[in-house]
């Protein structure tokens, strides 16, 4: 399944329309192009909707927010749904700031979202409105373990059932879940959480792996989680004494670039609640 979901991103080359955030925006270009997809980097409103057009899927990150994109974003979203492509929310930072919060609650219900992709604590401030976001970061005490991993899987499928989006929540161990499924992923390295922009690329990664498999959200999402932790762990394995957080960066990106459905397939680490 895994090796079929990678394969038609290399085969379909999505072209993906990305309002994104400017500290990373550069990393998600790249991180794009590595997987097999290609980039649009486009946030005016008064050109969104034309690229929204010509392009496969939509990326709208919210990790610089600011009053000139939101409108954008919105206009994005609702030309996305009109067409029928994809629409991936990365609501980075909910719960840290009212203007955040409000505007990935605006989104949420104003454009149907086929992926919500976010750290625990954001995802549980969408939710619930309970989260404990630190700054774009979660915070500890929403901590996905193996203890509560049965009940966070049950709330991601709930939030799931909710929002009729796929829920994919990020971090220790992932989840990507729809409101039957859930899959719980263990690949990865914490020195990723060490790089600003592993979950920004993560996003954009997905875009392009369900516009590619358009009848599979679930399995597109969870394909594209298990890529990214995989790649991690083959960065980390480059490293050497010399290296630090910069070069594990690239390396990731080089991981992306490399890594074929076979080893994808192979290292795969996951079960299915």
């Amino acid at each position: 399944m895994l090796k079929e979901m990678l394969e038609n991103v290399r085969e379909k080359c999505p072209l993906i329309h990305n309002i994104t955030n400017y500290v990373t925006v550069n990393d998600c270009a790249n991180a794009l192009l590595a997987c097999g997809g290609s980039p649009i980097m486009s946030d005016d409103i008064e050109e969104v909707e034309e690229i929204t057009t010509i392009c496969g899927g939509l990326n709208i990150n919210i990790g610089t927010l600011n009053q000139r994109t939101i409108p954008a974003m919105l206009k994005a979203g609702k030309k996305a749904n009109e067409l029928g492509h994809p629409v991936i929310l990365d609501p980075v930072g909910a719960g840290a700031s009212a203007l955040r919060t409000e505007t990935a609650y605006t989104l949420m219900e104003e454009v149907k979202l086929t992926v919500i992709r976010g750290n625990i604590s954001e995802i549980k401030t969408l939710a619930t409105g309970s989260g404990t976001t630190k700054g774009v970061d979660a915070d500890v005490a929403d901590k996905v373990t193996e203890e509560n991993l049965v009940q966070s899987a049950e709330f991601a499928k709930a939030f799931a059932a909710k929002t009729g989006a796929v829920i994919a929540i990020t971090g220790a161990i992932d989840i990507v879940a729809n409101a039957e499924k859930a899959y719980c992923i263990y690949n990865g390295r914490p020195e990723m959480s060490g790089i600003t922009g592993t979950g920004c690329q993560l996003s954009a990664i997905t875009a392009a792996y369900t516009t590619a498999n358009p009848d599979t959200p679930l399995e597109a999402a969870a394909a594209a989680v298990c890529l990214m932790g995989i790649c991690g762990e083959i960065a980390y394995e480059r490293m050497t004494d010399l290296d630090g957080n910069s070069s594990y960066r690239n390396y990731i990106i080089d991981a992306v670039c490399n890594v074929d459905g076979e080893t994808l397939e192979k290292r795969a680490d996951y079960k299915v609640l």
